[in-house]
Formats: C-alpha cells, structure tokens, sequence
C-alpha cells in the first residue's frame, strides 16, 4: 500500500476499473433494459467498459435496447470517464513532474505549459468548468435545433441536446438514434457543433489552454502543443479531402448529394472519426478504400491528456520528425527551433510499437474466434476499440462472447495503457553513472 501511495499513478488503472465495475452492476438491473429483462453479462460489461472509457462502441441497438434509465447510466459513465480521464491525466502530470529531478521538472513544465505547476483545485476546476461550459453550448445549440426544426417537445429535445453533448465532447459514441447521426449528416446546426466538441475534446487540456492563452503568438507555443494543434488541422484536412474523394460517386454515401452537403458529410464524419466515434455517413457502406484512412485516424486519434484515445498526434508527428531527421543526416530532431530530447523519441517510437503489437494480437484473436470474418473488418473493430474511437461497421454485435470480451479488453487497455505507460517512462528515467562502448549496428 505504501508503495502505492508513492506512486499514485499506478491507481490510475483501478480508477477506472471500479466504474467499470459498478456501471456493469446497474445495467444488470431489469430497469435497465425496455424490456425489463436482465441483459447478458458480457452485453452489460461491454456496454459499461465503453462508456466509461469513452469508446461509444455497441452491440445492441442503443436506443431500443436500453431503457430511459438505462441511458441515464450509459451519460453518466461517459461523463464519469471523461471527467476522470481529464482529473487521472492533471494528476498524472502533477505527480511526474514533483519525482522527476529538477532539470526534468522544468523540462515537463515547459512542454505542458503551466501544467505541473499551481495547486491541484485550482486546475481540476478548469477543467470542470471548460467541459461543463463546453457541453453546456453544444446542449443549447442541438436542442434548439431540433426543437424549432424537427418538431421535437422541448423536454425530449433537450434531453437529445444533454445526451449527445456529452457524449461528443467526451470523444463517446453513443447516439438516441439506431442508425447514429445519419439523419443529420446534411443539417449543420447539429452536426457540425457534435464535430466541433469532440474535435476540443479531442486536443487535450494543456494544448487547449496554452492555445487559449497565447492564440497571438502561436510561434510561442510549447513543442506538445504545437504538434497537437497544427497535427489536428493536417490531419482533419487531409482526412476530410481523401473521404471526400474516396466517396465523391459512392450513392450509399454522399454521390448524390450536392458539393455542400457532400463536403460537410465528409468533414463531419472526419472529424468524428479521429475521436468522436459517431457516424453521419453508414460506415458498411464506404467504399473499400476509405476503410485505410479511418484506421490511420483512430490509430492515430486526438491531443495527449485528453478525452481522446489513439496513440496521440503528438506521438505520430514526433515520429514524423524523427524520420525526416534520420533521412537528412541530421544529428538533432527539432520541431519549430526546439530541439526533441532524445527520452522523447524513445517514448514515441515505444509508444507506436505496443500499439501495434496491441492491435495485431488483437485482430488475429479476433479472426481465430470468429469464422467468415473479413480481414479488414476485424482490423476496423479492433483499431477502433484500441483507441477508443467507437465507430463500427456492424460486426462487433455480431461477434460471439468472446470477441466481444476481446474487444472489451482492448477498450480498457486502450483507455489506460497509454497514460500509465507514459507515466511510468517518466518516473523510471535516472541516470547511470557509466556508459558502455558504442557500436553501430547494420539497420535496414
């Protein structure tokens, strides 16, 4: 126990588990489901483990399945998770950077902007109100929406606006409706601010303040946050062109739609993609060649100590720097006049490659329990649970229990392992006292 108490970050996974836990416990209940019937262990489990984390994966018909308190449970595990992931991420930072020594210390306080320093109530109630208010604004805008355009009662709109307001800003996934957001993927007033909130979601708090505070001087910027923001734009843009391409003449998705409706369809389930897990568009229905580019963005997902999952933007694009240094012969990495600590890059390239160890075990397990199942489609469904992204192309209500077990783990590891993996890095970094000869071996 003591030990524990020194190291607080290893409570992070347990943090986690408890909720997990007892979500699992209250969508057992018969008042849980319509038809007031006990659902499967494995069903509420799944269900429990993706909201909590955030992921927003299903295997039942949300909407129809689970009841009105049902989905009470189902928001209010998404936002415990979101808000915990958040406080598990501040805390994490805090605790990193009071062990590490001090020229580390200020190394950590540099890259995190004014994360690490400050007292601990006074940062956890930033992040409560920038999500409360966040979510508040998305409330407000969808509700009305629906309210004055769809003839919805204002008790069931603004119930609709709570529920998919959480769930974007959390980087969820769950949705009211059985075919998700299909029936708005041309009406702005309500897609683009459920885009929009998982895409701030998806940034991370010490990018999204420090960005906040210094939006004159980006040039100014902390290395982290620099790669987050301009690595969200770049990716969000090249993701929106390619769909856009990839599905221009497909008329299951947006062929016959006019060029506005097709380029904010295509924006729209970008965005979502990366992070937010919701469809506009019915995923079964894109065209093969848009299946790669999805898995690239979840794989790669959102900002660092966010809502988001993925091995992070920040990871992807150091590693980016890293190679384009390695092909120049250059002896340091840098990215805007920093140069990248050597520590880093090893965490990055670490990072990357449990990841996909992760998602390969994952998708091989998948195919071996299940028979008939396409290649592609396992590796969707897996690197959309790994980072907790949700999306889903029908398979994994399809899957026996023990896919869906598999999926279930994924989901957890996906959510924890990056946090406490990166931390853990930190706190095991010291410094030897000898250094061996140096060899160069052949590479390549």
């Amino acid at each position: 126990m003591r030990r524990l108490l020194r190291n607080p970050v290893r409570l992070v996974p347990l943090g986690f588990l408890v909720p997990i836990l007892l979500g699992t416990a209250l969508l057992m209940a018969r008042w849980a489901t319509v038809q007031h019937q006990r659902p499967p262990l494995v069903t509420a489990l799944f269900t429990a483990t993706s909201a909590v984390s955030v992921t927003g994966m299903a295997i039942t018909d949300t909407p129809n399945y689970w009841s009105g308190w049902g989905l009470l449970v189902i928001t209010l595990l998404t936002q415990l998770g979101g808000l915990g992931i958040l406080t598990a991420a501040a805390l994490v930072i805090l605790v990193v950077s009071r062990q590490l020594g001090l020229r580390n210390r200020l190394l950590v306080q540099a890259e995190t902007a004014e994360i690490g320093v400050g007292d601990v109530a006074r940062l956890l109630r930033r992040i409560a109100v920038t999500v409360f208010a966040c979510e508040a604004v998305i409330t407000a805008l969808v509700a009305g929406r629906l309210f004055w355009a769809y003839d919805y009662a204002p008790g069931r709109a603004l119930w609709s606006g709570v529920f998919h307001a959480v769930q974007a800003f959390n980087n969820g996934g769950f949705a009211l409706y059985s075919d998700g957001l299909l029936a708005f993927d041309r009406d702005p007033w309500v897609s683009l601010p459920l885009a929009f909130g998982a895409i701030v979601g998806g940034l991370g708090f010490p990018a999204l303040f420090e960005a906040f505070r210094e939006w004159r001087g980006p040039a100014g910027w902390a290395v982290a946050t620099k790669l987050t923001i301009w690595g969200s734009a770049a990716l969000l843009l090249l993701g929106f062109l390619g769909l856009l391409a990839s599905e221009w003449t497909n008329v299951s998705t947006i062929g016959s739609y006019d060029v506005g409706g097709k380029a904010l369809a295509s924006f729209t389930q970008i965005a979502l993609s990366r992070t937010g897990g919701f469809s506009v568009l019915n995923i079964a229905d894109l065209q093969e060649e848009s299946y790669p580019l999805l898995i690239v963005l979840m794989f790669i997902g959102g900002g660092s100590a966010s809502t988001a999952g993925g091995i992070k933007v920040s990871t992807f694009f150091l590693l980016a720097f890293t190679i384009w240094a390695e092909l120049r012969g250059e002896p340091d990495v840098t990215v805007g006049h920093r140069r990248v600590a050597t520590a880093s890059q090893r965490q990055a390239v670490t990072v990357a490659l449990l990841s996909v160890a992760l998602v390969t075990a994952g998708t091989m397990l998948l195919l071996l329990l299940t028979e008939g199942v396409r290649f592609v489609a396992a590796l969707f469904e897996v690197t959309s649970a790994f980072s907790t992204t949700g999306l889903t192309i029908g398979l994994a209500g399809e899957l026996p229990a023990s896919g869906q077990l598999v999926l279930t783990v994924l989901m957890f590891i996906g959510r924890v392992g990056p946090l406490t993996l990166g931390s853990a890095i930190a706190l095991n970094t010291r410094r030897r006292l000898y250094r061996y000869p140096q060899e160069q071996p052949i590479v390549g």
